[in-house]
C-alpha cells in the first residue's frame, strides 16, 4: 500500500452527553464533524509544509479513512467538568515537520489548553525549532449523565 503525505489540515472539536460512554464520544466525534468517517489515529508530527484549511468535514466521505491527531476524554461523573485539547506548533524553517500535541483532563478548558500549548513549546524546543505558529483547538463539557469531548487535528490531500 502506498501512503501519500498530507499536505492539508484543519482542527476539529465536539462535546456531546450520551446513553453510554461510548455513545457520548460518538456524539462529540458527530458534533465536530467527523463522526462518519473511521479516524486512524496518528502520532503527531504535522509534515512539512502542510497548510491549514477551513474545516472541511461534508468533503470526508463517509467510511473513509482518516488520519488524525486527537485527545478526548469521557466520564460518567455528574457534576464533573471534562476537557480535551489540541496544539501545533508550525515551525519557523517550512521545510521542517511541524508537532501536534494532544491533552486531556478532569478540569477547565483554559487549564487544558494551557498544558497542550506548553506541551508543543517544550516538543518543539527539545527538536530545536523555533516557533513561527501555536495553533489550538478545545471542547470542554460538564457531564450531566455520561459526557465526552475531543479536539483533533485532521490530516487531508
Amino acid at each position: 500500500m502506498i501512503i501519500k503525505t498530507p499536505t492539508k489540515f484543519f482542527l476539529v472539536s465536539g462535546s456531546s452527553d450520551g446513553f453510554s460512554l461510548l455513545n457520548a464520544f460518538d456524539g462529540a466525534l458527530l458534533k465536530s464533524g467527523v463522526g462518519d468517517t473511521n479516524l486512524v489515529r496518528m502520532s503527531s508530527i504535522l509534515p512539512p509544509g502542510c497548510t491549514e484549511i477551513k474545516p472541511r468535514p461534508k468533503a470526508l466521505p463517509q467510511g473513509a479513512l482518516v488520519p488524525v491527531a486527537y485527545a478526548s476524554i469521557t466520564s460518567d461523573v455528574p457534576g464533573e467538568t471534562i476537557s480535551a485539547a489540541v496544539a501545533i506548533g508550525i515551525p519557523e524553517d517550512e521545510s521542517l515537520a511541524g508537532l501536534i500535541m494532544e491533552y486531556s483532563a478532569k478540569a477547565e478548558e483554559t487549564v487544558v489548553r494551557d498544558q497542550v500549548i506548553q506541551m508543543v513549546e517544550k516538543g518543539m524546543e527539545l527538536r530545536k525549532r523555533p516557533i513561527r505558529e501555536i495553533m489550538s483547538i478545545s471542547s470542554t463539557f460538564k457531564v450531566t449523565t455520561v459526557g465526552a469531548a475531543f479536539a483533533g487535528v485532521v490530516l487531508w490531500d
